[in-house]
C-alpha cells in the first residue's frame, strides 16, 4: 500500500498542508461528529493523544456530516463544541466527506483496510477509527463503537510508536 504522506489536507483552520505533516508519528484517524451518540469518546481521544504525545502519536479528527446529519455546525462551531465540551486540543481536518463520490482521498486509502472483523470499503459510521504507521501505511482499523482505551487499540498504537 502507498504512503498516505502526499495525501492533502485542509485543517479546521483552514490551513492547506499534507499528511505527510505528520510522517515520522504513529496517527489515530478518527472520523468524528458533535452530535452523535458516539460523541463521549471525544474525551477518550483527548486522554489518548495526551498520553502518548510525546512518544510520537498524533490523533487526527476528521469531522463529517454524512451520517444522520450529525456533524451540521461551521468549522468555527465545531472547534468551539469540541474545545469547550471535551478539552480537545488535538488536531481536526475541515469537514469532509468519508464515502460517496465526494469522498476525501484520505478514506479511498484508509476504506482498502479491513477491520478486525474483515470489514472494509465504506465507513459505517461516525468513529470509525484508523491507525497509520510512521511510514504512512494504515496498520490497523476499528469500529465505531470501539472506546478509545479499548486494550488492543491501545496496543497497536503502543506498537508503532516511533519513540
Amino acid at each position: 500500500m502507498p504512503s498516505l504522506h502526499s495525501v492533502p489536507l485542509t485543517m479546521l483552520d483552514g490551513r492547506e498542508t499534507t499528511f505527510g505533516e505528520l510522517a515520522g508519528r504513529a496517527v489515530l484517524v478518527v472520523n468524528v461528529a458533535s452530535r452523535c451518540g458516539l460523541t463521549p469518546q471525544y474525551a477518550g481521544l483527548e486522554k489518548l493523544a495526551e498520553t502518548y504525545q510525546d512518544r510520537g502519536l498524533t490523533v487526527l479528527g476528521t469531522p463529517c456530516n454524512q451520517f444522520g446529519g450529525q456533524e451540521p455546525g461551521s468549522n468555527e462551531e465545531i472547534g468551539e463544541f469540541c474545545s469547550m465540551t471535551y478539552g480537545v486540543t488535538f488536531p481536526l481536518t475541515d469537514k469532509l466527506d468519508v464515502n460517496g463520490d465526494r469522498r476525501h482521498p484520505l478514506f479511498t486509502e484508509l476504506e482498502s483496510v479491513a477491520d478486525a472483523s474483515g470489514h472494509s470499503g465504506d465507513v459505517r459510521w461516525n468513529f470509525e477509527k484508523w491507525l497509520v504507521s510512521p511510514e504512512g501505511e494504515v496498520v490497523g482499523r476499528w469500529s465505531p463503537t470501539t472506546q478509545p482505551d479499548d486494550p488492543t487499540l491501545v496496543a497497536a498504537v503502543e506498537a508503532v510508536l516511533p519513540a
